[in-house]
């Protein structure tokens, strides 16, 4: 049996996802203990997105399992304001649960916070997926592999770690590789665990 590789990248943004949130210590309540600490990892997400749901891969209400790691900001700002525009890192994976277009993505995303509890955020990157590979009727023609992938999301913090929040992503070839550019685009949930 052949894993694709989205497939592939998928399961492994669960699995290094999955052993960060299990495996971490207890967070330091001290500011200059979690300074002289500083970790790799900023932030595990996990949820449900519906495919495409005003496109050909969205017919008859398909959804995707997405798992996403954040890094942690390669350097830090002293004031917030300068802090928003110091991307975290990121790497991710939808998998489609009908056989349909599945993607692992990677890129930089912005978080702005709108009060404590509500923030905006806004990424951007590439995306490679298996829809050239598999064409099938009810795959949306996408052009060619890798795509842009944009991303944008509001979100409400329920505690210091966790918090939840609605994304709309959307893949496309920009016109690079293909004169058909209509993209993909899905609508989720996702629930993320800050480090």
């Amino acid at each position: 049996m052949r894993i694709s590789p989205a497939i592939g990248m998928s399961l492994l943004v669960l699995f290094m996802g999955t052993s960060g949130v299990l495996g971490s210590e207890k967070r330091q309540t001290s500011s200059s203990q979690a300074s002289a600490q500083p970790s790799l990892l900023s932030e595990f997400r996990f949820g449900f997105s519906a495919q495409d749901p005003w496109g050909p891969e969205g017919q008859n209400g398909s959804a995707n399992l997405t798992g996403e790691i954040l890094f942690s900001k390669p350097f830090t700002a002293s004031d917030l304001f300068t802090s928003y525009f110091i991307p975290r890192p990121h790497v991710g994976g939808s998998l489609n649960f009908d056989g349909r277009t599945s993607f692992a993505y990677a890129g930089l995303s912005w978080t702005v916070d709108v009060t404590p509890d509500i923030f905006v955020e806004g990424s951007f990157g590439g995306a490679f997926h298996n829809g050239k590979d598999h064409p099938l009727a009810h795959r949306q023609e996408l052009g060619c592999s890798p795509l842009f992938r944009e991303s944008g999301s509001v979100g409400v913090r329920l505690s210091a770690n966790w918090s939840v929040m609605a994304t709309v992503e959307h893949l496309s070839n920009g016109g690079t590789c293909s004169d058909e550019n209509r993209g993909l685009t899905n609508v989720g949930a996702r629930v993320g665990y800050s480090f």
